[in-house]
């Protein structure tokens, strides 16, 4: 009798869920008539608060649909930033999806831990954290040439792709200041990977993918790269 009663009462929390997620996703385009459709309507841990996906970014609302709310949700009692933890989640990119294909390698010591650069060869902090890269122990780094920052940095990603040695072309130009020789072939694969990156909105480099899917953007540390790495290597 308690078991039947339970399942009841989760039916009836289920069905009254679903009619204020209907409630949401009918308001909310009828009072914001621009705004692009919804993904996802869910509660959070706040009462009376729902979060509100479209594509990966979140936002929140009343079960009206009354206000809405943008910003950063915070668990003070376990000292958690939720909605930095949903969007992380939610930007993160399966490490199989990634264009592997059109990167090339570097192997230091075993090359056991793996990671994904996106890089532009003419941004600063992606020749900062290069040498920071040259510290990292059994790892093997696939680079990704992701020239977003005008005409010269399309350029300088073909000649380092066109190279006969792109690795040594690479490092002779992020660490050495040696400028690429100009030279010519098919760079359909770096346009895969702009037209890849923008998809995944992939807006800044360096932006580093760990095998987890997960993303750090910017030039982290090396020291919190090799902990990161650790964390999810067996």
């Amino acid at each position: 009798m308690l078991k039947k009663f339970a399942c009841l009462l989760l039916i009836a929390s289920a069905l009254h869920v679903q009619a204020q997620e209907n409630v949401i996703r009918k308001n909310l385009p009828e009072r914001l008539p621009n705004l692009p459709s919804i993904d996802e309507v869910s509660k959070t841990p706040m009462p009376g608060l729902f979060e509100v996906r479209i594509g990966s970014d979140v936002f929140y609302t009343d079960a009206q649909a009354n206000f809405i709310l943008q910003g950063s949700l915070f668990d003070v009692r376990q000292r958690r930033n939720l909605t930095e933890e949903r969007v992380e989640k939610l930007s993160a990119i399966p490490f199989e999806q990634l264009p592997l294909k059109n990167a090339f390698t570097q192997v230091h010591g075993n090359g056991k831990r793996k990671l994904v650069v996106f890089a532009d060869p003419n941004c600063g902090y992606c020749k900062r954290f290069e040498k920071d890269l040259q510290n990292l122990q059994d790892v093997t780094i696939y680079h990704l040439l992701y020239p977003i920052l005008g005409e010269d940095s399309k350029a300088k990603s073909r000649n380092i792709w066109c190279a006969k040695d792109r690795v040594k072309t690479w490092n002779d130009w992020m660490l050495r200041g040696v400028t690429p020789p100009a030279t010519q072939c098919d760079t359909a694969a770096i346009d895969a990977n702009v037209e890849f990156g923008k998809k995944h909105r992939i807006s800044g480099t360096p932006t580093l993918i760990l095998t987890d899917g997960s993303r750090i953007a910017g030039a982290v540390p090396a020291t919190q790269v090799d902990k990161m790495l650790n964390d999810i290597t067996p």
